[in-house]
């Protein structure tokens, strides 16, 4: 991240009101798939999955776009 989180929220609370289970997405992590040589983007049938502790996984599998 170029920023910490606290100098994000601290910069975004400037302008908005924060709210409880407000999402604040912070954009692509070093290591993501453009930076690779060659890059690596998500295919159909690979799957995305998001755990927090205490609350469960969210898994979602990458479909071809609808045409």
């Amino acid at each position: 991240m170029m920023f910490p989180i606290r100098r994000e929220i601290e910069y975004i609370s400037t302008f908005m009101t924060l709210q409880p289970g407000d999402i604040i997405v912070t954009g692509t992590p070093t290591g993501a798939g453009a930076r690779f040589d060659p890059p690596k983007y998500l295919q159909p049938g690979d799957i995305v999955e998001i755990e927090v502790n205490g609350i469960g996984t969210l898994r979602n599998t990458v479909e071809d776009e609808q045409v």
